[in-house]
């Protein structure tokens, strides 16, 4: 598992710049004298990039040397960090930031395809596992070490933080890590086609409608808990979500590799995930209990991607890298979309009413991943 801790630590790195920036945001606004909704434009502009870069990277890059993509990839990545450390301007910033989307949107994609190639059957579970893991570990882990460097050097620091930890990972997966045979690219047909398959797309809804619940109710988490009257504990909880986080992340491989049902595994992640979002509002507060819906949350939140690039990997092997960009781009688009419609409930009903309307979209997801495994039956019975 060597060669896949090796990808894990590039996906840490990409982690941990995701989630980061938004705790720097104060500190931009500060620097270039902007209001705190135009600096937030610098994590919008990083998640629309590689949203949008992820498919049409994989597409344009498929069948060329795995090795040389993700060190081109992760390359990109710590010059765009530089960069953003560099801005002298929002403008430059943005630039900056969207510049590193689309390099982890680049990355990401190839990354959790080739852990899938690096073992065989009976580990992808573990592999995914673990790789993805990487990421929710460079949230829990990362973002308060580079909160921390910020405090202390400014919000470049925590930027320069990242750009060295990238560049390590850089120098780790071109020489440590092995040449992956690359799969025939497939046509441009054939492509396009993904996106009328009907398996294909109900898989990938079912992960934008869980970004939108899970993600989506992130963003407003801290206003969520002031409202609550623990905006003081709010780094408690944090935390709580975080750990849940990466325990969601290490331990569902396993499971999947030892039901080989990743379909079953993911019905069972959203039942979770909508009771936890549903309790929130009647736990938050309740002394440890209170704590219960951040860790099953956050664990469900995160458990939630191996299920379903290894349901993607198994449907369309000859379009690995394809499919789980496209998987990749709808849980990012599905966290945007999530933080807006959530703005729409704030204006319409109240922060009170959001872990409700999160409950209800993982309610949504978890009805049509039924519905996939009612099909799955129905094609095994003949």
């Amino acid at each position: 598992m060597k060669r896949i801790a090796i990808l894990a630590f590039g996906m840490f790195a990409l982690g941990l710049d995701a989630y980061v920036v938004a705790g720097l945001l104060p500190g931009i606004g500060a620097a270039f004298g902007v209001q705190p909704g135009e600096a937030g434009q610098a994590v919008t502009v990083f998640t629309l990039a590689y949203a949008l870069a992820a498919p049409v990277c994989a597409t344009l890059l498929a069948g060329k040397p795995v090795r040389r993509i993700l060190g081109l990839a992760l390359a990109v990545f710590t010059l765009a960090n530089a960069l953003s450390a560099l801005a002298t301007g929002l403008w430059s910033l943005l630039l900056a930031r969207a510049l590193a989307g689309l390099a982890a949107g680049l990355y990401a994609p190839v990354a959790i395809a080739s852990a899938a190639a690096l073992v065989e059957p009976g580990r992808k579970g573990h592999a995914l596992a673990l790789t993805l893991g990487g990421m929710s570990t460079g949230t829990v882990i990362g973002v308060p070490a580079g909160l921390w460097i910020a405090d202390r050097f400014g919000w470049q620091g925590a930027l320069w933080m990242v750009a060295i930890l990238s560049a390590v990972a850089t120098v780790a997966v071109l020489t440590r890590l092995p040449d992956i045979e690359a799969a025939e690219p497939p046509s441009w047909r054939a492509r396009v086609a993904l996106l009328a398959d009907a398996p294909v797309v109900a898989t990938v809804t079912v992960t934008f409608l869980t970004a939108i619940a899970s993600l989506g109710l992130y963003t407003y988490l801290a206003p969520l808990l002031d409202r609550a009257g623990l905006g003081s504990a709010a780094a408690s909880y944090f935390w709580a979500w975080g750990i849940g986080g990466m325990v969601g992340s290490f331990s569902v491989g396993p499971l999947i590799d030892r039901t080989r049902d990743p379909r079953r595994v993911m019905a069972i992640i959203l039942a979770a995930l909508t009771l936890a979002l549903a309790s929130l509002p009647g736990l938050l507060g309740a002394s440890l209990l209170g704590y219960l819906p951040l860790l099953v949350w956050g664990a469900m939140g995160w458990a939630s991607q191996a299920p379903q690039q290894h349901a993607l990997l198994h449907l369309r092997p000859d379009h690995g890298s394809v499919v789980v960009a496209l998987n990749s781009s709808a849980n990012y688009l599905g966290g945007a979309a999530g933080a807006a419609l959530g703005g729409v409930v704030v204006t319409l009903a109240g922060i009170p009413a959001l872990p409700a309307a999160a409950a209800a979209v993982a309610a949504g997801g978890l009805a049509l991943q039924m519905a996939i495994l009612a099909r799955v039956r129905r094609v095994a019975a003949g």
